[in-house]
């Protein structure tokens, strides 16, 4: 059975992506830390990160690299934190998200958006700042099987 990020990533639920290439997405969590909480999801399903290849792993990395610039930029946060939990969904995910400091990191107090809106005008923000970082990747915001 597909997981969610299978299922979100194929069209079938709905994802607010701010990035797509052929091997990784990202999309806002409908639970965010802060405004512009991102996962970067590989497309294919790996439960562990400790069980990726160490190719697919950099690679994930490197969006998370760039899908932070793109936070710290567009809220003008200090730091853009990373964190890879991997007990919500049985997919590799990485948290990315701005932050001011270490109570931003509390998983304990997130809850899911209300307001639609605010996720459409984060992802809008971030995408954005995303393709005046030169990220093209950031133009290919729909679902693609």
């Amino acid at each position: 059975m597909a997981t969610l990020f299978s299922r979100i990533i194929a069209g079938e639920l709905p994802g607010r992506f701010v990035w797509q290439d052929p091997e990784i997405v990202a999309f806002l969590t409908i639970a965010p830390l802060r405004p512009g909480h991102t996962l970067v999801v590989p497309r294919r399903e790996i439960d562990r990160w400790t069980d990726a290849d160490g190719a697919l792993l950099a690679r994930c990395f490197e969006v998370a690299q760039a899908v932070g610039q793109g936070v710290q930029r567009a809220w003008n946060a200090p730091r853009a934190g990373l964190v890879i939990a991997g007990f919500e969904v049985p997919h590799l995910h990485i948290h990315v998200a701005p932050v001011w400091d270490m109570s931003d990191f509390d998983f304990s107090e997130v809850k899911e958006e209300e307001d639609q809106s605010a996720l459409d005008e984060a992802a809008a923000k971030l995408r954005t700042s995303l393709l005046d970082l030169g990220y093209e990747q950031a133009l290919n915001t729909g679902p693609v099987a």
